[in-house]
């Protein structure tokens, strides 16, 4: 299966999405080239004549992204001048500055957007300059396998996010459960929950979710899908396997632990900005949780592969792949940054150490990892990981509304529906 990675977190606006796509498609007719030389004119380390560099990201990864400009900035003569967008504001963003012929250097993007926009022409090609690095090999294949189209590679990876199981030992220790035990499947999973529900804590509940956050939906529970051997879509992205037996189980036992009322009562409304807040607070017993919140998660949790209904293990890997834009005079200098990003000094001394996860397999088991077993559990799952490309990805399980999201909401919140009816809805949408 071809493979991309890409959190899928806040909601955007309808509006939003279609003002980008209106945009976008204007600036790949354009049929524009920037100025200036390529970055596989500038040689394997591209150029650092202090230049100024501009760059963009959202904000959910505004702590690594900010981590790895001031280390660059501060070992070398490029500068990088670092925007951090909100997150429901980014794509309407890229697709206006798109359609001007005016994006910035550099800039990432959650890989639920980088086929389409990789597509619509609005990253260059680097792809000699990748096949000029050493470590190709080692790279994080999913992020290389979204942006790349008829051969030509045109993102790397900027940052890894995974979706884990973690749990709050201390609940699980007043609960009678094992505190250094993860659940080994869903089952045990939800016998967890429903053990720290009966502590009758004020405030405090076994699970939580977004129930109604399609991106938080598709980080934490196709996992679950994969974990015991099923799939999510077909090989081509065209069609949903959302029905298979495998998914029915995993919504029969969200059903069964929101009947109990072991479930957050806020899950049901949570689009997404806070769906990991009351985990962070002490007040939920475990939940599916992105990686990237381990250093800033305040308490002794557990880590663990998110499980299937029968065991095994997997997890999302998202993140966001980053890459040169189409308006950059710059790609030389440009590629520099990149080519540093993915260094060993870059990956280790930056991100392992700040306990996020690498993007070169040939680093997972660094000094900082070893330190912490946590760190090397999520590096091991990371290979178990993955997320199918689909062109329409967006409008089929993110948009507000997405019949994703119907989907969910009728088999788990109302036990209703048709669920053949609404699996096809979202292979309607991943045709057109």
């Amino acid at each position: 299966m071809r493979k991309a990675l890409g959190r899928r977190t806040a909601l955007r606006s309808m509006a939003a999405v279609m003002v980008a796509a209106l945009t976008i498609g204007a600036a790949a007719c354009s049929g524009d080239e920037p100025e200036g030389s390529t970055a596989a004119e500038a040689g394997p380390d591209g150029v650092d004549d202090g230049s100024e560099l501009t760059m963009w990201t959202r904000a959910p990864l505004e702590k690594q992204a900010k981590l790895l400009v001031e280390a660059y900035n501060s070992s070398h003569q490029n500068k990088v001048k670092l925007t951090v967008v909100p997150n429901d504001d980014y794509v309407a963003k890229v697709g206006a500055a798109a359609g001007a012929d005016g994006l910035p250097d550099l800039f990432a993007a959650d890989i639920v957007y980088v086929p389409n926009w990789v597509n619509q022409g609005l990253f260059q090609d680097i792809s000699a300059n990748i096949d000029g690095l050493g470590f190709k090999d080692s790279i994080n294949k999913g992020h290389l396998s979204a942006g790349t189209v008829d051969g030509k590679a045109h993102v790397l990876p900027f940052v890894l996010d995974l979706s884990m199981l973690f749990w709050n030992k201390q609940l699980f220790k007043e609960a009678g459960l094992d505190p250094e035990k993860a659940p080994a499947s869903l089952e045990e999973y939800a016998a967890a929950a429903k053990a720290v529900q009966g502590l009758k804590k004020q405030g405090v509940y076994g699970t939580a979710a977004g129930l109604n956050c399609g991106g938080c939906l598709v980080f934490t529970w196709f996992p679950s899908i994969w974990a015991d051997g099923g799939q999510v879509l077909s090989e081509d992205g065209t069609e949903s396997k959302l029905a298979d037996p495998v998914a029915q189980q995993v919504y029969r036992t969200w059903n069964d632990l929101w009947k109990s009322g072991a479930v957050l009562p806020a899950s049901e409304g949570e689009t997404g900005p806070t769906w990991t807040a009351a985990f962070t607070e002490g007040k939920v017993g475990l939940m599916f949780y992105p990686a990237t919140l381990l250093s800033s998660t305040p308490f002794d949790a557990g880590v663990a592969g998110i499980p299937g209904p029968k065991g095994g293990a997997s997890t999302f890997v998202g993140g966001d792949g980053i890459g040169v834009s189409k308006d950059s005079k710059k790609a030389a200098q440009a590629w520099n940054f990149l080519n540093w990003m993915m260094s060993e000094q870059a990956q280790v001394e930056v991100l392992a150490k700040n306990k996020d996860v690498v993007s070169r397999v040939d680093l997972a088991n660094n000094k900082y990892a070893a330190e912490d077993p946590r760190l090397v559990t999520i590096n091991e799952v990371a290979g178990k990981g993955e997320t199918p490309v689909a062109l329409n990805f967006q409008q089929a399980f993110n948009a507000p509304n997405s019949p994703w999201l119907t989907l969910v909401r009728n088999q788990v919140l109302t036990g209703s529906g048709d669920l053949q009816k609404d699996n096809g809805e979202i292979t309607g949408v991943l045709k057109q």
